[in-house]
């Protein structure tokens, strides 16, 4: 791979551009790519949650969610299209159809990460998640994922 810059010159550049660039091409390809099958990023997170009440769901995935983003209509449109059911005590549940599609998009999915991690040994990966992790820290924000 040909990098932006030299080592001397990447050393210099802002990590909020970097971060926020390598964020925006990811989280792209996983939209358009889920896209194909119909589900938002957000649907999918909800048939990730499977079992989970309603509010649980919402609650834990506030975390995740981008400008733009409607978590309860994005739930509500599971559950117009039949890919999902609320049972006892309000608990998602996905249906057959919904199981087919969590099954497509699931191996889509892996797919991607293997794309996307293409070329970036573990050792790395660790390292970059540590870093970014740490600065966070050191300029007091808040990074969290369950």
């Amino acid at each position: 791979m040909e990098y932006s810059h030299s080592d001397a010159e990447l050393i210099k550049q802002p990590i909020g551009y970097w971060a926020t660039a390598a964020g925006r091409a990811v989280v792209g390809n996983i939209r358009s790519g889920l896209a194909q099958y119909g589900i938002s990023q957000p649907q999918w997170w909800v048939l990730n949650r499977n079992g989970e009440t309603r509010e649980e769901v919402t609650s834990l995935l506030l975390h995740y969610v981008m400008p733009g983003d409607d978590l309860e209509a994005e739930i509500d449109d599971l559950l117009d299209r039949g890919l999902i059911t609320l049972g006892e005590k309000n608990r998602i549940t996905l249906t057959a159809e919904g199981e087919k599609v969590f099954a497509r998009c699931a191996a889509w999915q892996k797919a991607a990460r293997e794309r996307t991690h293409d070329g970036v040994p573990d050792e790395e990966y660790l390292t970059t998640l540590k870093v970014l992790q740490r600065m966070i820290h050191n300029v007091g924000g808040e990074g969290w994922h369950h």
